[in-house]
């Protein structure tokens, strides 16, 4: 061991010779240089390297702090703009809590809804006078043609009203009609009164009533009776609130409306002064157990959502534009509805889209 160390010894003794023959040498430099320091060359040198290399790093720092936060300003921008929808009155009362949940989410954002019916929507975006039309009807054609370029949101379903001070009402409860009665009353008009209808000794007559706007919801029902809706017959109401209004109005009325219109959105009931009238789906004239899904919103839109409601009359809603977007803001708004937005879907009384469907609407935007 005291061999290792006295080997050692000298290699040491000759580095440290070395170190202070080279710092009088440093020292005799600074004097002639009139340096009043005694602080070693090397230190010096050290210290103001080590002084920018500090600043340097707190210069990178705060370069790279001014460059991520303006690229999470970009990735956060706020989305502002108005957006103008119109149409179908089925749809209205989606769109609308579609607009107030993303303008929450968006306040700088502006959504004008206005009903008036799926004409009068198509119409409209088509004559670009609003940025999306609401159609609760299959696109035409010659509206293709025209540039309209249809994405479906949800699903609902047109059904059959009457008055709930009805005379005949706990047997139209009870048997329900056919669609061939239906169409006997609407198109054929072969059937008058409600003894006719359903085959007992009642006298009164049956008061039709029908849109008289051009809708989603005539078409519909008289796509389900096998016509259009210039087939029609009965007393023609402007809107949905408008027929509901008139079957409430008279104890004779029969009429049709979207669920929206038929159920109230509270109670989820019917809404006071009417009832819906049950489809004999199976043409046994009754209704039986199976068909009986009409005592609440609930259990009626359960019943679209597993086709057992027939289509039409339950059928797809659709937000339509004139060609594929292009603005920004209304893209933004119409995948958000096809996303987060679906989740407002059943509480507000809709059917919503299976999976497949709503990535179909997704990946229609996003083709090139």
């Amino acid at each position: 061991m005291n061999q290792g160390t006295a080997q050692t010894q000298p290699s040491w003794l000759s580095f440290r010779q070395a170190f202070e023959e080279e710092s009088m040498r440093k020292k005799v430099v600074r004097d002639q240089a009139g340096c009043l320091e005694d602080t070693p060359l090397d230190f010096v040198f050290i210290r103001r390297l080590f002084i920018l290399l500090i600043y340097i790093y707190f210069l990178g720092a705060s370069l790279l702090s001014a460059i991520g936060f303006s690229s999470l300003q970009v990735e956060k921008k706020e989305l502002e703009g108005r957006i103008s929808i119109s149409g179908a009155w089925a749809l209205y009362p989606m769109a609308v809590r579609w607009a107030e949940e993303f303008q929450k989410i968006h306040p700088r954002v502006v959504i004008d809804v206005q009903a008036g019916g799926a004409g009068k929507g198509i119409a409209d975006v088509l004559a670009g006078m609003v940025d999306i039309g609401a159609v609760s009807r299959g696109i035409h054609q010659a509206e293709v043609s025209k540039g309209a370029f249809a994405i479906a949101v949800t699903k609902d379903a047109v059904i059959p009203t009457v008055n709930e001070k009805n005379p005949c009402l706990a047997t139209l409860l009870k048997q329900g009609a056919r669609k061939e009665q239906f169409i006997d009353i609407w198109i054929g008009e072969k059937v008058k009164t409600w003894g006719q209808l359903l085959g007992i000794d009642e006298k009164a007559p049956i008061h039709v009533y029908s849109r008289s706007d051009a809708c989603g919801a005539a078409e519909t029902w008289a796509e389900f009776l096998g016509k259009r809706q210039e087939d029609l017959g009965g007393i023609g109401v402007y809107g949905d609130p408008g027929l509901a209004d008139a079957v409430r109005r008279d104890h004779l009325g029969i009429g049709y409306n979207n669920i929206n219109y038929a159920y109230d959105a509270k109670t989820k009931k019917a809404v006071k002064g009417i009832m819906v009238l049950p489809i004999d789906l199976d043409g046994s004239g009754r209704i039986e157990s199976g068909e009986n899904f009409y005592s609440t919103r609930d259990e009626i839109t359960q019943a679209i959502a597993q086709d057992i409601y027939p289509s039409p009359p339950a059928r797809e809603l659709f937000f339509v534009t004139k060609g594929k977007p292009k603005n920004e803001l209304v893209i933004e708004f119409i995948k958000w509805v096809l996303t987060e937005g679906q989740k407002f879907v059943p509480e507000t009384g809709y059917i919503a889209l299976s999976q497949r469907k709503l990535t179909e609407g997704l990946e229609k935007i996003a083709e090139k």
